[in-house]
């Protein structure tokens, strides 16, 4: 089980702190201007008081700063400005992540500032290892198979199998859970675990009890995920997208595929590799063998060190796993990367995607080409997904 895609839902869970910090003036502070750009520093020039920020959407901003701006740098994680020091501009350091508060021009490429606040790359970098650990020695990821009001009870795989774990959220948890069809931490909304239902996956870090069978949790992250297999109708380039029949039910539906999506192909020797695999573990009685590619946004589930660090950065959901997962995870993240423009009609495809907002149409997370072999059973010419899974419930935004 890899134990991080932990890296992206888990740094980018101190981004939501400070996400919240800039939602609303800090006590004390003057209310807050228009408007704000963030992003991480690609150019700065003292001199001009001139900084040039990339934003978590991949475009450039150009910020001016006011003779008279005020420069604040915040801790990953600190929740009001009276704790920020402050610097100076020639304390801003490439890679640093800022917040600038101001005026932005009618075509969003400008932006002239009365306030930045920063977030150095060290202390992000820093943070970022301190939750790692964190998230390492007291964080599990299971499938919920009982769900209340006020707890859930989630199925954790480890070396001895799989057992139940019964997860209460402390007073002042984080309790947040993924948007339909985004896999984007910054667009995850705050919830409730009465949100959670059975089926969803569950990544919470916090105390066990001494027996192991209860956590109570200061941070809980959900969705609802799936795994579908289908083979491709068509293929529109202009919206990015898939018109697929899925093959459970023989039902037409469109894969929208966004920047956050990940697209792989198998090399045919470990497609009918996979395949052997599966088939030989059904036989023995055994569990199903689970594909689990990393997924969501980049940096093994992109939640890149510099775009998740702080202030509503990417990231994305926990890598996968299963009985033989995290070989299996590896094996796959190293098969090729290639885009929408290398798959045709008539190809056979697997997709994770989550929950979408309608029916008949989902965001993909990964979708997984030259899949034919592992989909056709053994003395069987159709194809059905069976005991394959591109879930996200493995240990590792």
């Amino acid at each position: 089980m890899k134990k991080l895609g932990n890296r992206q839902v888990l740094f980018v869970a101190a981004s939501a702190l400070a996400t919240l910090l800039f939602q609303a003036p800090a006590r004390g502070q003057a209310p807050a201007p228009a408007a704000s750009a963030v992003g991480v520093v690609t150019k700065i020039d003292a001199d001009a008081r001139q900084i040039v920020l990339k934003t978590d959407a991949g475009a450039e901003i150009a910020i001016a700063v006011q003779p008279k701006a005020g420069f604040r740098k915040v801790a990953p994680g600190e929740t009001d400005l009276k704790n920020a020091p402050t610097i100076v501009i020639t304390d801003v350091a490439m890679g640093d992540r800022v917040l600038a508060r101001g005026k932005s021009s009618d075509d969003k490429k400008s932006f002239e500032a009365a306030l930045i606040v920063v977030m150095s790359k060290a202390d992000i970098a820093n943070k970022q290892a301190q939750e790692k650990a964190d998230w390492d020695k007291r964080g599990v990821t299971g499938i919920v198979s009982a769900a209340t009001a006020d707890q859930v009870v989630v199925t954790v795989r480890g070396a001895a199998g799989n057992s139940p774990l019964t997860i209460i959220a402390a007073k002042d948890a984080v309790v947040r859970r993924y948007a339909p069809d985004s896999v984007k931490f910054s667009d995850a909304k705050p919830a409730k675990m009465a949100d959670i239902r059975v089926g969803d996956q569950v990544r919470a870090r916090g105390d066990k009890s001494e027996d192991g069978s209860k956590m109570t949790a200061e941070e809980v992250v959900s969705g609802s995920f799936h795994t579908i297999a289908a083979t491709i109708n068509a293929i529109d380039a202009a919206s990015s997208s898939l018109r697929v029949t899925n093959l459970d039910g023989k039902k037409p539906l469109v894969v929208k595929i966004n920047s956050d999506s990940v697209l792989h192909q198998i090399p045919a020797q470990m497609a009918q590799m996979l395949a052997a695999r599966n088939a030989g573990g059904a036989a023995a009685g055994g569990p199903p063998t689970a594909v689990g590619p990393s997924a969501g946004a980049e940096g093994g589930g992109r939640g890149g060190a510099g775009n998740g660090g702080g202030f509503g950065g990417r990231g994305g959901v926990p890598g996968g796993g299963g009985a033989r997962g995290g070989d299996l995870q590896q094996m796959l993240e190293r098969t090729p990367k290639i885009t929408l423009a290398d798959l045709k009609a008539g190809d056979a495809i697997i997709v994770s995607s989550i929950e979408g907002a309608t029916p008949n149409q989902i965001t993909a997370i990964t979708v997984v080409s030259g899949v034919e072999p592992i989909l056709t059973a053994p003395g069987r010419k159709d194809m059905a997904l069976g005991s394959w899974s591109l879930d996200m419930e493995g240990g590792g935004q």
